[in-house]
C-alpha cells in the first residue's frame, strides 16, 4: 500500500502542448485572400481569355493591344506617370532639405501636416484645384477682373498639365515622408566638418546629403510611379479633355459601354504593370537597408 501510495503520489509528466498546425494558421488568411481577391482576379482574366462564355483565346488581347483606344491611353498613361514621378521627386526633394536642414518655427507642424496629407482621397485635390483654377474658379475670377473679360484666362487645369500638376501636388509627400527618415538618420557632423572645410551649401547637397537620400528617392520615387500609373479619380473628377489612361478605359469599357471583355483585357494589363512597378518598389527598399530609412 504505501508503494502504492507513493506511485500515485509521484508528480506526473506534463501533458503535450497541443499547438495548432502549421496550416491551420495558413488557411484562413488564404480563404479571406481567395474570396476577396483572388476570385475576382481569376473572374477578370477568364472574362479577358474567354470573354462570354466562349473558348479560350488571345484574339481579345490582340484586338484590344491593337486598338488605337488603347496605344494612345497606354503612352498617355506612362507619360502622365512619369512627369507626375519626377515632379514629385525634384518638389519633395527640396522640401524635405529645407524641413530638415533650414531652421525655422513650425517645422514639426509641417512635418505632421505631411502625414495628414497621406490620409487624404486624391479627388479633393482635383475638387480644389477645380475651385482654383477652373473656368469658374477664384484665379480665373480675379484675373477676368483684372483684365476686363470675359473669357477665362486660366485653362490648364482641364489639360493633361492640370492631371499632371495635380498629382504631383497630392503625391509628393509620398516622397518628402522617406526622404524626412532618411534625413533625421544623417550625422549633422558630417555637414558641420564640410561647412568647416569651406565647402558650399550646394556642394554638401550633391556630396553629403544627395548620396544618403539616394535609397529614399528610389522607394518614393517607384511608390508615386505606381500610385500615378494607377490613379483614376484626379482624371476623373478633374474631367480632363481627351486624357484618357487606363484606368478611364477600364471604367469606360466596363461600366459605360458594358463591354467587359474589352475592360477586363486593359485591366490585367493595367495590373500586370503594377505588379512590375511594385517589384520595383520593394527592391528600392531592399537597396536602402532592409527599408530601414525609407518606410512610407
Amino acid at each position: 500500500m504505501a508503494a502504492a501510495a507513493i506511485v500515485l503520489d509521484a508528480p506526473q509528466p506534463a501533458q503535450r502542448e497541443r499547438r495548432l498546425p502549421a496550416w491551420g494558421w495558413v488557411l484562413p488568411p488564404l480563404l479571406v485572400l481567395a474570396g476577396i481577391f483572388f476570385y475576382p482576379l481569376f473572374f477578370i482574366v477568364r472574362q479577358s481569355l474567354t470573354g462570354d462564355a466562349g473558348p479560350l483565346t488571345l484574339a481579345h488581347y490582340a484586338s484590344v493591344l491593337s486598338s488605337s483606344l488603347f496605344k494612345a491611353a497606354l503612352g498617355r498613361t506612362i507619360q502622365i506617370a512619369l512627369l507626375s514621378t519626377l515632379g514629385c521627386l525634384a518638389l519633395g526633394f527640396v522640401l524635405a532639405l529645407i524641413v530638415s536642414f533650414v531652421p525655422f518655427p513650425g517645422a514639426r507642424v509641417v512635418g505632421g501636416f505631411i502625414d495628414t496629407i497621406l490620409a487624404f482621397p486624391s479627388f479633393l485635390i482635383a475638387l480644389s484645384f477645380t475651385f482654383l483654377y477652373g473656368s469658374a474658379g477664384a484665379f480665373n475670377f480675379i484675373l477676368m477682373d483684372l483684365l476686363h473679360t470675359t473669357q477665362p484666362p486660366l485653362d490648364f487645369v482641364y489639360t493633361k498639365w492640370g492631371v499632371i500638376l495635380a498629382e504631383i501636388t497630392f503625391y509628393t509627400p509620398f516622397v518628402m515622408r522617406p526622404l524626412l527618415a532618411a534625413f533625421s538618420q544623417l550625422e549633422p557632423a558630417l555637414i558641420e566638418v564640410a561647412s568647416s572645410l569651406g565647402a558650399r551649401p550646394l556642394r554638401i547637397i550633391r556630396q553629403v546629403i544627395f548620396p544618403e537620400a539616394v535609397p529614399a528617392l528610389l522607394a518614393g520615387g517607384s511608390l508615386c510611379l505606381l500610385l500615378t500609373l494607377n490613379e483614376f479619380g484626379i482624371v476623373l473628377f478633374i474631367g480632363a479633355k481627351g486624357v484618357i489612361t487606363l484606368p478611364m478605359v477600364i471604367y469606360g469599357k466596363a461600366i459605360q459601354e458594358f463591354d467587359y471583355t474589352s475592360g477586363c483585357v486593359a485591366a490585367v494589363v493595367n495590373i500586370a504593370l503594377s505588379v512590375a512597378l511594385y517589384s520595383l518598389y520593394r527592391f528600392a527598399l531592399s537597396r536602402g537597408g532592409g527599408g530601414r530609412a525609407v518606410v512610407v
